[in-house]
């Protein structure tokens, strides 16, 4: 009995190894955040040692979630001694958040990096509690993904939620910057309300706080919908899904550049986590109508953040409007995903649900990389207006070279990463003639033609973005200044573009992945028998894809070319100057700017935004033209949301006011009430 005994509890602790080394893992973030206060003005101790050893945790959950995918273990669940009495935390490792931790840990591993040799002394909040916050921020985010109960998730979640704030305001002393913060704020605990709502709904009416017990609850078709979409609210509005965006044009230019990486590339990730769980796990049911909303939601949301991309100005605010692009491009695969398991097609639902899940990974890497590459210029030229910058490939190699990965990454173009999620999704889209209902097979073709809109005008949005800010001319004199990334900047950079190009060269790697989860959640993986350099997600028949033999042939034309013109021909090569357009005095002035570039599609879509022309007087001396740019949205939906807020509050306010008198009678009129309710 004592050796039975004995083996049942080495079982159980061999099948929650994963789950202990990552609890580890959290506690190893949280210490490492703590140890910044011994030293709290300690900018060597917090940035070159503690910043280090939190990306090789990052490192470690990466190299955990991997495995963990690869073997196909099944889900491991513990129950800690933490939280109340009555209340403890569980939590759990299974295929959805194993895929999650996969994607935090690779693109945290760089960010962590580059954060070492990126934050200065001065700059906002002291190092000691900037590594306390970064840190916390990580492990919360962990226990977003491993929580299996509704407590232990509203905990981790609102402690994400506070500690990024707090990164978000590091400096503080700016009122934008406060504004910003505020505002991030207070749609992350709309957001939070709606989720604990969606929780509750789940629970049938009875007591069931655990997500196992919420997977056993039977709900009638109105709550499971009524859930559904208040969790399609509250991760929304966490995820900057339209119209609940109005936060992250503002938050991430605010912070600073690592803070703005991880909320784009992980944070927002938490929210497409969230949204997975509850919809193709805890709800037992799915109908079409959902998956037709969360479609024209998330298409709607990518054609609308590369639009007011397109237009933008400052380099952070552009790629914060990719981020609305690229989580509209998500949720569009998950709206597939769901209407295409609704009406019984589960192989084109794991091939729409896997495009969604690779999107999210390779947009944690190539968004990444890009803000840490703005965080890079900024520091080199102490600007973040497009219209002074240019010409930094220069003065910044290393820094172009690494940006220039992202920015064909996040193109789609092949043989990078995100050509894979988008081609996929486009061919989810192919399928779409197989839904039984003729009037949505006679709509969703459009939807195809608005997703390919939004890739080309994301395309667009970033020939604009890199070439105005490291190709042509110095618009400013300052820029002769500007000098390249350091060594840890370097590495941080390098090891983001590593994972796009290998994601995009060998996609299988992904793939397998996501087939993982996609098998666990619709009991259904897309074709993985290809070698792994091949895909082809349906059959061969169909269509397929290498994005190897791409990169060998690209290599191999490019070296023919060398070999034909500089060894057969003899090397025989004549510099001159580029093609003036017969005006030999060109000047920065006479290059595209960022305003020039975002003028078509302003024409184009003029009723998307509310324009300020401020237009020069006839007797001006130096005349200027300037444009202001506003999202509709807000003026139309939050300003009169404000309005009425305000006028609410003051009217309550009254009641604040007053004579001793006053008080008594509004005791005694409540006191009045609870009789009358009572009797």
């Amino acid at each position: 009995m004592i050796a039975h005994s004995w083996i049942s509890s080495a079982e159980v602790v061999l099948s929650t190894r994963g789950l202990h080394f990552l609890l580890v893992m959290v506690a190893v973030w949280t210490i490492l955040g703590l140890a910044g206060l011994l030293r709290p003005r300690s900018l060597r101790f917090t940035a070159h040692l503690l910043f280090p050893l939190g990306a090789v945790a990052c490192l470690g959950v990466a190299l955990l979630a991997g495995i963990f995918l690869a073997s196909g273990h099944a889900p491991e669940v513990m129950v800690l001694p933490l939280g109340l009495p009555d209340l403890p935390f569980h939590v759990r490792l299974d295929a959805l958040s194993g895929f999650f931790l996969l994607l935090l840990g690779l693109a945290g591993a760089g960010i962590s990096t580059f954060a070492a040799g990126y934050f200065r002394s001065g700059e906002g909040t002291s190092p000691a509690f900037l590594c306390l916050q970064y840190h916390v921020f990580l492990a919360s985010m962990v226990m977003v993904i491993l929580a299996d109960d509704a407590y232990l998730f509203m905990v981790a979640w609102e402690t994400m939620a506070l500690s990024s704030y707090f990164l978000v305001t590091s400096q503080h002393r700016i009122p934008e910057i406060r504004r910003a913060g505020f505002l991030y704020l207070i749609m992350a605990h709309v957001g939070a309300i709606c989720i604990l709502l969606s929780f509750g709904v789940l629970q049938g009416g009875k007591w069931l706080f655990t997500f196992d017990a919420m997977r056993g609850a039977s709900l009638t078709p109105y709550w499971a919908t009524t859930a559904f979409l208040l969790a399609l609210v509250g991760f929304g509005a966490k995820a900057g899904l339209v119209p609940l965006h109005v936060w992250l044009p503002e938050a991430h230019p605010a912070a600073p550049s690592p803070v703005s990486a991880m909320m784009s590339g992980i944070m927002l990730k938490t929210a497409v986590y969230g949204m997975l769980r509850i919809t193709f796990d805890l709800l037992h049911v799915r109908f079409w109508q959902w998956g037709v909303l969360m479609l024209a939601l998330g298409l709607f949301s990518g054609l609308f953040g590369a639009i007011f991309a397109a237009v933008q100005t400052d380099m952070k605010r552009l790629l914060a409007y990719s981020s609305i692009e690229n989580i509209g491009i998500i949720f569009t695969g998950v709206g597939l995903a769901v209407l295409f398991e609704s009406c019984h097609l589960p192989l084109f639902a794991a091939l729409a649900l896997s495009a969604a899940l690779i999107h999210s990974l390779n947009h944690s890497l190539f968004k990444s990389l890009l803000f840490l590459a703005t965080g890079s210029v900024l520091h080199s030229t102490n600007q973040r207006s497009l219209g002074k910058l240019g010409g930094l490939i220069r003065r910044m190699p290393w820094v172009a070279a690494l940006a220039l990965v992202g920015t064909l990454a996040i193109a789609g173009l092949p043989p990078l990463n995100g050509f894979v999620s988008e081609w996929l999704l486009l061919q989810s889209f192919l399928f779409t003639p197989r839904i039984p209902h003729a009037f949505l097979n006679m709509l969703i073709p459009l939807g195809a033609a608005m997703l390919a809109l939004t890739a080309a005008l994301a395309a667009y949005v970033m020939v604009k973005f890199y070439g105005v800010i490291f190709l042509g001319q110095h618009r400013e004199a300052s820029l002769d200044q500007a000098h390249d990334a350091g060594w840890l900047e370097r590495m941080g950079l390098g090891w983001l573009a590593l994972g796009c190009i290998v994601i995009g060269v060998m996609p299988q790697l992904a793939l397998r992945a996501a087939g993982t989860v996609t098998g666990a959640l619709l009991g259904q993986q897309v074709s993985l028998s290809s070698p792994f350099w091949w895909i082809a997600p349906i059959a061969k028949e169909n269509a397929s894809y290498s994005g190897l033999l791409l990169l060998a042939g690209i290599v191999g034309v490019v070296g023919a070319a060398f070999v034909l013109v500089r060894i057969l021909a003899h090397g025989r090569m004549r510099r001159t100057a580029p093609w003036d357009c017969g005006y030999p005095w060109q000047t920065s002035r006479m290059q595209d700017t960022a305003e020039g570039f975002g003028q078509p599609i302003r024409h184009m879509f003029g009723t998307f935004f509310g324009m300020e022309r401020e237009l020069p007087s006839p007797t001006d001396a130096a005349p200027h033209y300037r444009i202001h740019i506003e999202d509709r949205l807000w003026g139309a939906l939050y300003l009169p949301i404000a309005r009425n807020v305000q006028r609410l509050a003051d009217w309550i306010g009254l009641l604040q006011g007053g004579r001793l008198s006053i008080y008594l009678l509004y005791s005694f009129l409540t006191l009045l009430a609870l009789l009358v309710f009572v009797l």
